[in-house]
């Protein structure tokens, strides 16, 4: 029996669609769907229902299903791990993040990772749209989140907060800020999503949260571009603080409420990182999730996690 045609056909059952199957495994659907075909002469059972719409599995699919995927998935595990072996990571990795931290935590990294894993080929996409991981052959993906849904596998590579930061030269001519309502005598440099855009959230030592209205006439994305506008002295702006930590240390930026936590949305964010489901995690991914945590995680001022090869620090399915 064509191992091939078997994993094209858990593919199929995966996606709903020849054609979604197709475009995952990088093919022609005609070919996925003379696969399935072949594959359903030799058994001698139909594994699908067709429709126009969409392909379904039949009572003889679900159970074919249940027998060869764990199968495809252990000849798939056992092909990987001898080629690390041999060789260490290979193929293409996929990676997407959002554009501002793409640009200040990983394309400063990327010459470094090559350098140890010369055998990858590595596409960055670099956006603030959420893409789905699936449909666009995402091997990895960085999310800035509060939680993460249990549609992927997740593991949290660092804690983000968020500060009010402005410029000293802006603050020297600028109305006091001494307290947080301060901020309405002020044209805030405001975050272009919706929840940035009207009100902060201020905590105080007690754990009193107020909700500040904001305003301003200045909207921008990405976060990067924010920050450029704090340092050249248009006003204040709430910024994640992987963005801002060293030019709160050069003196560039002041930290504007050092005795608050604030946030435009929650008080409890990560940055993540987010795979899609799977029965084994390819050396690849392994690869590119060890080294951001070693190297991104240093970067945000914490140790990273230390790896017990016993107890993986992402979850496999």
């Amino acid at each position: 029996m064509d191992v091939h045609g078997l994993r094209l056909f858990a593919a199929v059952a995966r996606e709903g669609s020849f054609a979604a199957a197709a475009h995952r495994c990088g093919i022609d659907p005609s070919s996925v769907s003379r696969a399935i075909a072949a594959l359903e002469a030799e058994i001698g059972v139909r594994l699908f229902q067709r429709t126009t719409r969409r392909v379904a599995l039949t009572e003889a699919g679900s159970l074919f299903l249940a027998r060869v995927e764990p199968v495809v998935d252990e000849l798939d595990r056992a092909q990987v791990e001898a080629l690390n072996l041999g060789s260490g990571p290979s193929g293409t990795l996929r990676l997407t993040a959002p554009v501002s931290f793409g640009q200040t935590h990983i394309v400063p990294l990327l010459s470094r990772f090559r350098e140890r894993h010369p055998g990858l080929k590595l596409e960055c996409l670099f956006t603030d749209a959420n893409l789905d991981l699936v449909s666009e052959r995402i091997d990895l993906a960085v999310r800035l989140a509060p939680s993460i849904g249990s549609d992927v596998i997740a593991v949290k590579l660092m804690e983000t907060r968020y500060r009010v930061v402005a410029s000293p030269a802006y603050l020297s001519s600028a109305p006091p800020l001494k307290g947080p309502p301060d901020l309405a005598q002020h044209r805030c440099l405001l975050f272009i999503l919706p929840e940035f855009r009207t009100r902060w959230l201020f905590r105080d030592a007690e754990g009193t949260v107020s909700e500040v209205p904001v305003n301003g006439d200045f909207f921008i994305s990405p976060a990067i571009g924010l920050l450029d506008a704090a340092l050249a002295a248009m006003g204040p702006a709430l910024l994640p603080h992987w963005l801002v930590a060293e030019d709160l240390s050069a003196g560039r930026l002041i930290d504007v409420f050092p005795a608050y936590a604030v946030t435009a949305t929650t008080f409890d964010t990560a940055a993540w990182l987010l795979y899609p489901s799977r029965s084994f995690l390819p050396g690849k991914v392994r690869a590119m999730i060890d080294f951001l945590q070693e190297h991104v995680g240093r970067r945000a001022g914490r140790r990273p996690p230390a790896r017990d090869p016993a107890v993986p620090s992402v979850r496999y399915l």
